[in-house]
């Protein structure tokens, strides 16, 4: 684990690729076992992909999604109150895994 510097974060992909990727992927497999694979999968390919994590400070991080979310997913029949709940969970679970990979979750 790189030791986190929130000047550094602003430039992410260049300082932070590594643990953006292990976050997002850690994020993807819980996401994948416990919610339908092919939503999972959609979102992951069609609305994570064009999504940018931001530091908040005091170890909190939050992921902007594109505008038009829902409409970024192909493939995947889902109804847009659901996509909204899944997004939610996986939103939450994407914050958490970047906790934990840059250190700040104390609770593992």
């Amino acid at each position: 684990m790189a030791d986190f510097d929130p000047e550094q974060f602003e430039d992410k992909y260049a300082n932070y690729f590594t643990e953006l990727q292990r976050a997002y992927k850690n994020a993807f497999q819980t996401m994948n076992d416990r919610f339908d694979s092919e939503l999972i999968h959609g979102i992951d390919q069609f609305v994570l992909s064009e999504s940018e994590p931001f530091y908040e400070g005091d170890g909190q991080f939050r992921i902007e999604l594109p505008e038009d979310a829902y409409d970024q997913l192909q493939g995947v029949v889902v109804g847009e109150e659901k996509f909204d709940e899944i997004m939610d969970r996986y939103l939450d679970e994407i914050e958490t895994e970047l906790q934990r990979v840059f250190g700040f979750d104390t609770s593992s």
